[in-house]
């Protein structure tokens, strides 16, 4: 039996745990933070990633978690609601594709894997050391131990990628914006309602779902790239801050609650790029290996789908590792190609660059709102995101633990 470690806990780590766990490989999972993170935004799973969280046993469970967002609207510096539409249609959302708190999710993937797998919180990777038969590992903690396959599932400024391939700046492509979401109180008393107030070169939101009593605050700003350090909240509050000076609606009052909130996230909006996502016994996942960024909409269905395709290529392939990666490579690689590419497409409706087309885009949402054929119009443009989701074919999983997939290749479309 292979013994692997995934280094991060986050979705692609813990589903990827699962896997390897069900194709009877032992799992040891180590994660920086003290417990699975609660909080963060809401995050839509469409396309490919359902036909995976089906696999799962997990459909029913992930449709009880649904935020159940009623509708969307975009307001001016007044508040007043220039455009509105129903939730779904807001979200880029359509057939079976499903809105959740990523915490909730994330909660759910832990406690499938929670009696199965080896985690250690608290702890990280500090060297990796190859060797004729595995990766000899040296913890923070101090100690040391070998495995056979190395996983870096640790995210955007992955540790393992920085050991084994070299510093972020190789590989890690800022696109020129900043994105911090965290927890606010419901002060406008949302029911199930999206407000998004348009600035130029900043965009911000807020939220509620029918999963919490409170809300939740997302900012996304334009910026040329800022130095600051990503543990010291304290500073990225103030460069949150500043970046908003002056503008109004209930930004002011958003902004105040920050200090207080428990889920605080600050960071740049980028994607990582790389020729190879493996080195040896040692492979990328998620966000370490090919993050689309935020703005792509489609982060957890990257994260689900790579997880659940890196586990079966590697059980295929009866653990042989450099047959598996490749595998693994080959089938992911025009999908998350076709994903990444939404990012930087995105991005530019969600933030506008000058005030004159922050005006022009009003003008044509509230005309927008106002046309009979509009629901037929928005969904045109979200199509490129359903293209994408469902642009790879998924082997099919074995039912029987510690046995190889067939391979007898079916479309999650």
């Amino acid at each position: 039996m292979k013994n692997v470690l995934i280094s991060g806990a986050g979705i692609a780590g813990v589903t990827l745990a699962h896997w390897l766990h069900r194709y009877g490989f032992g799992v040891t999972l180590v994660e920086r933070a003290p417990a699975i993170r609660a909080g963060g935004y809401k995050v839509d799973i469409r396309g490919a990633a359902l036909q995976v969280i089906e696999w799962m046993d997990l459909t029913e469970r992930v449709r009880g978690m649904r935020t159940e967002v009623r509708t969307g609207s975009v307001v001016d510096a007044a508040g007043r609601r220039v455009a509105s539409m129903d939730g779904d249609t807001f979200g880029g959302r359509e057939h079976d594709d499903a809105e959740v708190l990523r915490g909730e999710l994330h909660q759910l993937l832990y406690e499938l894997t929670a009696q199965d797998v080896d985690y250690r919180f608290g702890d990280s990777i500090a060297a990796l050391t190859p060797t004729s038969d595995g990766v000899q590992v040296t913890f923070a903690g101090g100690r040391t131990e070998l495995f056979d396959l190395v996983v870096g599932a640790d995210g955007l400024r992955s540790t393992t990628r920085a050991l084994a391939f070299g510093p972020d700046d190789q590989f890690v492509r800022d696109m020129g914006y900043y994105v911090s979401v965290f927890s606010v109180p419901n002060h406008l008393g949302l029911d199930r309602e999206e407000l998004t107030y348009v600035g130029p070169g900043r965009t911000a939101l807020t939220y509620s779902t029918a999963r919490e009593a409170g809300a939740r605050a997302m900012f996304l700003f334009s910026s040329e790239p800022l130095s600051y350090d990503h543990r010291d909240r304290a500073e990225q509050e103030r460069l949150l801050t500043a970046a908003y000076a002056g503008e109004g609606w209930e930004l002011p009052r958003l902004l105040r609650a920050v200090s207080d909130s428990p889920d605080f996230l600050f960071d740049s909006l980028s994607q990582v790029h790389m020729d190879r996502w493996s080195a040896g016994r040692v492979v990328l996942l998620g966000d370490a290996a090919h993050c689309a960024s935020p703005a792509s909409g489609q982060g957890t269905s990257l994260a689900l789908v790579g997880a659940y395709v890196l586990a079966t290529e590697l059980a295929a392939a009866g653990g042989d590792h450099t047959a598996a990666f490749d595998a693994y490579e080959r089938r992911m690689r025009p999908f998350v190609g076709e994903n990444q590419k939404l990012g930087p497409a995105n991005i530019k409706r969600m933030v506008m660059a000058s005030r004159i087309q922050v005006r022009v885009s009003m003008v044509m949402l509230s005309l927008m709102a106002r046309l009979p054929g509009k629901d037929r119009m928005l969904a045109k443009l979200v199509q490129p995101i359903h293209r994408a989701a469902n642009a790879i074919t998924l082997p099919t999983p074995t039912r029987h633990t510690g046995q190889a997939p067939a391979h007898d290749h079916t479309s999650a479309a």
